[in-house]
């Protein structure tokens, strides 16, 4: 045995003891989980629509959802295409943190892969360094996010720092019709998002910039 191992062998009590403080400390309230659902979004860059984005929502029990998501997107100039993506994604959600994820992203030719596991909260294995005990994705769907300071981007596999504020009532077009809904700003990216919920709590928008500032919008169809 070495290191902390060899430690715990010395100090068995004081190993017992820290494992108790972890259980205790690291493990969150379980949190309520949103229902089944599905979202289709349209997506648009600069107005021009360049594809869809869907994400389904499944509740295989009380505490446990699966998330999978796929995007396709072409953006064509003079009729030719001239840039692809694609991203496709699953997770596994438990008591409100995320199990595990893989996804893969093809972007514009470059392809790169995401495969994670992630130890439950209060369980004897702690978080990989730089990890949160209750890792959450960027789940537009999720309300928990509003609260969250770093969230797991499923393109890289890295955990980025951000602040989730909300900005203020609006309307928004969806579906033919100009609807009540509340925007919630991410910041500390590259690209501010910008979410739009229904007065119900439904996501049903979202607005970013991409490149040299054009924007990008989904849209609930």
């Amino acid at each position: 045995m070495t290191g902390r191992l060899a430690s715990c062998g010395r100090q068995t009590a004081w190993c017992v003891a820290a494992a108790l403080l972890w259980t205790a400390t690291a493990m969150p309230a379980a949190a309520a989980m949103p229902p089944a659902n599905e979202w289709n979004f349209q997506v648009a860059l600069d107005g021009t629509p360049i594809g869809e984005h869907r994400f389904r929502l499944s509740a295989p029990a009380a505490q446990e959802r699966v998330l999978t998501s796929e995007a396709r997107f072409a953006v064509k100039l003079l009729g030719l295409v001239v840039y692809r993506y694609r991203h496709d994604a699953r997770e596994l959600w438990r008591d409100g943190c995320l199990e595990a994820i893989t996804a893969e992203t093809q972007d514009d030719g470059k392809v790169n892969k995401v495969d994670l596991r992630f130890p439950a909260p209060g369980s004897a294995t702690p978080p990989a360094e730089g990890m949160p005990a209750c890792t959450l994705s960027f789940a537009y769907w999720n309300p928990a996010i509003r609260s969250q300071t770093q969230l797991l981007n499923a393109q890289t596999g890295k955990i980025d720092a951000v602040q989730v504020v909300r900005q203020g009532e609006g309307t928004l077009d969806v579906r033919g019709e100009t609807v009540a809904a509340v925007r919630w700003r991410i910041t500390g990216l590259p690209h501010p998002i910008d979410l739009w919920y229904a007065a119900d709590g439904a996501w049903i928008g979202l607005d970013s910039t991409v490149g040299s500032g054009r924007r990008l919008s989904y849209r609930l169809k």
